[in-house]
C-alpha cells in the first residue's frame, strides 16, 4: 500500500513539474525550451504552393503516462503549444496509437484513452501539427515521445532450478553455482534491481551468497562428506534493491558434497583365522581380509604389507571391493608346517589429516591353518630319462621312486600303462628291465607312463619316462654302386666304377673293401675314405663270351664288433665307341645279397602257402569219403526228395529231356511210332470195361529195364526208386496231376500191377498200389 502511494506521489509531482513549465511558457516566464531543429526545412502548406523556411515554433519535447492507470474516461497528459499567436488554431496528430490511444481538443490538450503497460510498450513517436481555421498548415510538424513510466508491478522469476556440487574440505571461498533469477520491470529503476539472499528453512551455516551476482560460495573449509552428503537451500530474489516493500521469489539449490580419500581404511578385525587344505592350488585365493573405509570405494588406495619371511609363501590382491584376498605363492605340506602366523598391515595415501587416524585398526594377526589331506604319491623327478643299449636283454635300466607325502606313508606300487610297452617294471621296487631286446633302426626312444598307485586301492600318479636307446655295430655295411660295364677294349689299369657304401648303424663307420675271391679280370684299389675302384686287371674282352663277369666285394665297416658283409657284383660287358660310350651290352644281371630278415619273409610265406595246400587237398578227401559212406549206407534208397517247384507242364523243356517219352511203341523199338505224335506223354490208365486191353511194351519199358541196370551197378548214382512229389505239373500236361491229394485208393482207376516185374525193390509199392490181374493197358 505504502509502495502504490509512493508510486502515485511521484506521477504527480511529475505532472505538476510538466504543467509548471506549459504555464511559465504561455506567461512569458523562463522555462526550459525543447530541444529545436534548426535544419532549414520546407513547410509545407496546402493554400501555399511554395513554403518558406521558418523556424518551429513548438515549446514541448516529451510526455509521460504512468502505467496501469485506470483510464474510465479520457484523462489530461500534457498540452501542445506554439509560440505564434493565432487566434484560430487546430491541432492533428499522427503516429503510433494517435486518435485511439492518445487524443487532442481544439485547445492543444492532450488525453489518454486507456490504460498503458510499459512491459508491453514503453514509448509512443506522435507528430503534431497546427491548423488555422481554414485547415490551412501554419505550424510544420513537430515530433514528440510519450514515455510510459514504470511501476513496480512484475515479480521476480527464476527460470530453472539449479544444483551444485563442491569437494569436501574445500578453502573457504570456493565458488559452487550462480543463480540468476529476471524481473520484467524497468530494470533502470529500483523496480527492476534484484538482489539475492539465502533464507531458511534451507542451511546457511556453511555457504553464503553474493547479494548482486547470485554467486553460491562456501564459506567453511570443514565440510565432510562422512557427515553430510548434501545440503538444501532456499535462494530469495526481492526487487526494489532489497527493500522490504520489494516484490519477491524463491528457488531451492541442492548441493552434493563430493568425496575424497580422507579416512584411512581400517581392518575389521586385529586378528583373522584362516583354514586352508595342504593341497590348495598355488595363486588361488585362501581367504579375505576385510577392511573398513568411509570413502567411496572409488576412493580407496589401500597398500598391503606381509611380515618379512613370509612373503615369498603369500600375496594379498584387491579384489572389487578393496578388500585384500590372501593368495597362496608356495605349496602347503601338513607333514612338514601344519601352522603359519604373520602380521599384516594396511596403509592408505590420504591427502588431508584422516578423520580416523586415532580409531583406524591398520595391524591385524594371520593365523593359517594347514589341513591334512590324502595326498596321491609324489615322484622323485617330474620326467624320468634314461639310456639302454640295443640287442640286449637289461635288467638295470634305471629305476622310479615314488613316496607318499602323507603321514601314513603307504607303499607303493608301480605298474606300466602301455602294455605293448618292451620295458617291465617291477611293481614294488620300480626297477626298469626289457622283456625283449631292443633295436634301435626300428624305434630309437621309448616313451611310456608309470603309475604309482598306494597300495592297496589308493590314490595314484602319473609320470612320463623316455628311454633312449643307444646303437651297438649290430648291422652289416650294405654296397653302394652305380652301374658297372666294361667294354671289349678296355686295357689293364682301367678304372670303371667306384664303390661306395652304407650301414644303418649309428656310429661312424670306417668302411675296407676287397674281394672276397681271387678273380682274374679285376682288381680293387681301397682309397682309404670309405671309397674304392675297380680296375680292369687283364682284358681285352668279348660280347661272345659265354661268361658272365662278376665279382664277390667284401666289407668291413671297422665297428665293435666288426661287420662284414659279401656281396656279388656283376659287370656288363659292352661294345662301346672311342669315348667309352656303351653302343651295345650283353645283359647281365646284377646279384646282392639278400637279407636275413628278407629270407626269413620268404620262407614265411611259403610254408603259408604249403600249409593252404595241405588243408584244402584233406578237405577234398574228407568230402569224397562221406560220400563214399553215404553210397554204401542201405537207407539211401529210402530217402525221400522233395521240390518246391515243379516245373512249367510239358512246355518246359528245360528241367528235364522228355524226348525219350515219345519214342515209345509196341514193338519196343526205339523209333518214334506214329501213334506218339499225339501224345507226347505215356498215361498210364485202367482199360474200359468194353474195351479189350492190349499189351505194348515200347521203348518205356526198355528205357526202364535200362535205366534199372544202370542204378544196381552205378555207385555214383542216386537210385531210381526214389519217390519224387510233385505238387502241380502245369495247366498244359496230358498225364494230369500225379498229386496224392486228388487221388484215393478206392475208386482208382490206375493200375501200378506192373510193379511186381521191377523186382524186389518195389515190392513194397507193389503191395501198397497194385491190384490183381492184369487189368491195365499202355497207351502211348
Amino acid at each position: 500500500m505504502m509502495m502504490a502511494r509512493f508510486q502515485l506521489w511521484m506521477a504527480g509531482l511529475i505532472t505538476t513539474l510538466f504543467l509548471f513549465v506549459v504555464i511559465a511558457q504561455g506567461s512569458g516566464l523562463p522555462a526550459v525550451v525543447p530541444e529545436r531543429h534548426d535544419s532549414a526545412d520546407i513547410v509545407r502548406k496546402e493554400s501555399h504552393p511554395v513554403l518558406l523556411r521558418q523556424k518551429r515554433e513548438w515549446i514541448w519535447n516529451s510526455l509521460y503516462v504512468e502505467e496501469e492507470k485506470p483510464a474510465p474516461i479520457p484523462y489530461k497528459i500534457g498540452k501542445l503549444k506554439s509560440s505564434k499567436a493565432v487566434e484560430v488554431k487546430k491541432f492533428r496528430i499522427e503516429g503510433e496509437g494517435a486518435n485511439t490511444i492518445f487524443t487532442v481538443d481544439e485547445k492543444g490538450d492532450l488525453f489518454v484513452r486507456k490504460s498503458l503497460d510499459r512491459e508491453e510498450k514503453a514509448s509512443y513517436n506522435l507528430t503534431a501539427r497546427m491548423l488555422d481555421g481554414n485547415n490551412k498548415l501554419i505550424e510544420d510538424a513537430g515530433e514528440f515521445v510519450v514515455q510510459v513510466t514504470d511501476i513496480n508491478d512484475n515479480s521476480p522469476i527464476f527460470p530453472r532450478t539449479y544444483n551444485g556440487s563442491i569437494l569436501e574440505r574445500s578453502m573457504k571461498g570456493t565458488t559452487v553455482v550462480k543463480v540468476s533469477a529476471t524481473d520484467a520491470d524497468d530494470p533502470t529503476t529500483p523496480n527492476g534491481e534484484l538482489r539475492y539472499s539465502l533464507t531458511s528453512p534451507g542451511d546457511t551455516s556453511s555457504f553464503e551468497i553474493d547479494p548482486i551476482t547470485g554467486v553460491i560460495s562456501c564459506k567453511i573449509n570443514t565440510l565432510d562428506r562422512e557427515s553430510q552428503r548434501q545440503y538444501v537451500l532456499v535462494v530469495k530474489a526481492q526487487d526494489m534493491r532489497g527493500m522490504a516493500s520489494g516484490s519477491t521469489a524463491t528457488t531451492s539449490v541442492t548441493i552434493v558434497i563430493d568425496d575424497i580419500n580422507d579416512n584411512l581404511a581400517s581392518f575389521t578385525k586385529k586378528m583373522y583365522s584362516i583354514e586352508v587344505p595342504e593341497n590348495h592350488k598355488l595363486n588361488e585365493k585362501i581367504g579375505t581380509l576385510e577392511l573398513k573405509d568411509e570413502d567411496e570405494i572409488k576412493n580407496k588406495k589401500p597398500t598391503f604389507t606381509i611380515q618379512s619371511g613370509y612373503k615369498d609363501a603369500f600375496s594379498i590382491q584387491l579384489n572389487d571391493d578393496k578388500d585384500g584376498n590372501l593368495l597362496l605363492k608356495k605349496p602347503l605340506d601338513y607333514e612338514t608346517r601344519s601352522n603359519y602366523v604373520f602380521i599384516v598391515e594396511v596403509n592408505d595415501d590420504v591427502r588431508f589429516p584422516a578423520d580416523n587416524s586415532k580409531t583406524a585398526v591398520t595391524r591385524a594377526e594371520v593365523t593359517l591353518i594347514v589341513v591334512d589331506v590324502d595326498e596321491p604319491p609324489v615322484f622323485s623327478q617330474s620326467t624320468y630319462i634314461f639310456s639302454a643299449l640295443e640287442e640286449q636283454m637289461l635288467r638295470n635300466i634305471g629305476k622310479i621312486q615314488a613316496r607318499d607325502p602323507d603321514q601314513a606313508s603307504r607303499s607303493i606300487k608301480y605298474s606300466i600303462l602301455d602294455k605293448d610297452c618292451p620295458i617291465d617294471i617291477d611293481p614294488f621296487t620300480g626297477q626298469l628291465s626289457t622283456l625283449r631286446k631292443l633295436d634301435r633302426e626300428l624305434q630309437p626312444t621309448h616313451e611310456f607312463q608309470v603309475r604309482a598307485q598306494e597300495h592297496p586301492d589308493g590314490l595314484e600318479s602319473l609320470v612320463k619316462v623316455k628311454i633312449n636307446v643307444q646303437d651297438v655295430n649290430d648291422n652289416t655295411p650294405e654296397l653302394v654302386v652305380d652301374e658297372i660295364f666294361v667294354c671289349e677294349n678296355d686295357m689293364r689299369n682301367m678304372v670303371i666304377g667306384t664303390l661306395r657304401a652304407s650301414d644303418k648303424d649309428e656310429q661312424m663307420s670306417t668302411f675296407s673293401f676287397s674281394f672276397a675271391s681271387h678273380n682274374s679280370n679285376f682288381s680293387i684299389r681301397d682309397h682309404g675314405n670309405n671309397t674304392a675302384d675297380i680296375i680292369v686287371r687283364q682284358g681285352p674282352f668279348s660280347l661272345e663270351d659265354p661268361n658272365d663277369y662278376s665279382v664277390d666285394v667284401r666289407i668291413s665297416d671297422g665297428g665293435q664288433p666288426i661287420q662284414t658283409s659279401v656281396t656279388k657284383l656283376s659287370i656288363k660287358s659292352c661294345r662301346c665307341d672311342a669315348r667309352r660310350i656303351p653302343t651295345q651290352c650283353k645283359a647281365s644281371s646284377r646279384k646282392m645279397g639278400v637279407s636275413v630278415h628278407a629270407l626269413i619273409a620268404i620262407l614265411l610265406c611259403i610254408l603259408t602257402i604249403l600249409v593252404i595246400v595241405i588243408l584244402f587237398v584233406m578237405r577234398k578227401r574228407y568230402q569224397k569219403d562221406s560220400l563214399a559212406s553215404m553210397k554204401n549206407s542201405g537207407e539211401i534208397h529210402e530217402q525221400l526228395v522233395t521240390y518246391d517247384e515243379e516245373g512249367g507242364g510239358e512246355m518246359d523243356t528245360n528241367g528235364y529231356d522228355v524226348s525219350i517219352l515219345t519214342s515209345a511203341c509196341n514193338d519196343g523199338s526205339l523209333l518214334r511210332h506214329p501213334d506218339c505224335l499225339t501224345h507226347p506223354y505215356a498215361m498210364v490208365q485202367k482199360p474200359h470195361h468194353h474195351t479189350q486191353p492190349t499189351a505194348c511194351k515200347g521203348d518205356m519199358a526198355a528205357m526202364i529195364e535200362m535205366k534199372k541196370d544202370e542204378a544196381d551197378h552205378d555207385r555214383d548214382g542216386f537210385p531210381y526208386d526214389t519217390l519224387h512229389i510233385y505238387g502241380y505239373e502245369g495247366p498244359e500236361s496230358l498225364a494230369g496231376s500225379l498229386s496224392s491229394l486228388e487221388t484215393s485208393s478206392s475208386g482208382s482207376n490206375l493200375d501200378y500191377d506192373f510193379l511186381n516185374d521191377w523186382g524186389p525193390r518195389f515190392k513194397a509199392l507193389a503191395e501198397l498200389y497194385g491190384v490183381d490181374g492184369p487189368d491195365y493197358y499202355h497207351q502211348y
